[in-house]
């Protein structure tokens, strides 16, 4: 794939990401008084385990698994799952804005650690870009420091491990298969899910009203991971990161209309920064001269 065709691609692939983690969100506020966090964390990852091998094995691709680099595996999804357990139980706290607000501040942790785990350069425009957005999520959900509550701490802390995440999510994708990937998240978070599950000796089964949504909850989480694994496969963590802010104004406007969630004027200016911080960052990046994009998959190789 060409050079300048990259950055849009892997926005493509985002777009994907950001429509499937709001799903999920939907769908857990949806069963919240029926399962814990542990119990839709085993039951969406169980599921998403057997498409993936019922699709690899359609494809072809189940010679693809591999456990050369185990140890990679078992450090990121540690921090995905750690992530992922305060993310879901954040939801079920305080409003789904104020969530994705402070689990925005993700982005500005993986430009500022790109340069030392992937050696990544941070440049004025990405540097900028997440400045924008950051300031259209502070606009958008107005959080509260005065009174910081529980669940908001917990979508702080997850903000941070989405960030260790994806930068081990980076440095995977520079020789294992996605196939390999989503295999090892899969498995290894469900026996994660269902250990912390049966802490107390009993796990709540599903039923007729909660059984739809945990499927959804589970083919959301594969293709969210499908799509972002596929985004920073074509371009760098620190561009990929500021482009899933527009899950934000998206998941405003449904707290509003579904949950009576406030939302005031600071919405469309929010959502406008983030906009342009988007934009902002797909000119810098496509614009890149080439020797510079050279530089960074020089770079790249090495880790």
């Amino acid at each position: 794939m060409a050079d300048t065709h990259r950055p849009l691609a892997a926005a493509l692939w985002m777009t994907g990401s950001i429509a499937a983690f709001t799903a999920m969100a939907v769908a857990t506020r949806a069963i919240r008084d029926r399962h814990d966090t542990f119990e839709i964390l085993a039951y969406r990852s169980l599921l998403g385990l057997l498409l993936v091998l019922a699709a690899a094995a359609v494809l072809g691709r189940l010679h693809r698994i591999s456990a050369r680099r185990l140890p990679g595996h078992v450090l990121r999804n540690g921090f995905h799952f750690t992530g992922q357990a305060l993310w879901f139980w954040a939801i079920t706290q305080i409003p789904l804005a104020q969530v994705f607000a402070l689990e925005f501040t993700s982005p500005l942790w993986v430009i500022l650690l790109s340069p030392l785990v992937l050696g990544e350069r941070i440049t004025r425009g990405r540097l900028a870009a997440a400045g924008l957005g950051f300031l259209g999520v502070l606009l958008v959900a107005q959080p509260d420091f005065g009174r910081i509550q529980p669940g908001v701490l917990a979508a702080a802390g997850c903000a941070l491990f989405f960030a260790a995440s994806m930068l081990m999510t980076k440095r995977l994708t520079r020789g294992e298969d996605v196939v390999s990937i989503l295999f090892w998240l899969t498995l290894l978070q469900s026996a994660i899910g269902l250990a912390l599950s049966l802490r107390d000796g009993a796990i709540t089964p599903p039923d007729a009203g909660s059984l739809p949504w945990l499927a959804l909850i589970g083919l959301a989480g594969l293709l969210a991971h499908l799509c972002l694994t596929r985004a920073l496969s074509l371009a760098p963590a620190s561009f990929v990161g500021p482009v899933d802010f527009v899950r934000l104004p998206v998941i405003a406007l449904i707290g509003a209309a579904f949950y009576a969630e406030p939302v005031g004027w600071s919405l469309g200016l929010g959502a406008g920064l983030i906009l342009l911080a988007n934009w902002l960052s797909l000119r810098t990046e496509s614009r890149a001269p080439r020797t510079q994009r050279g530089l960074h998959n020089s770079v790249t190789r090495r880790h």
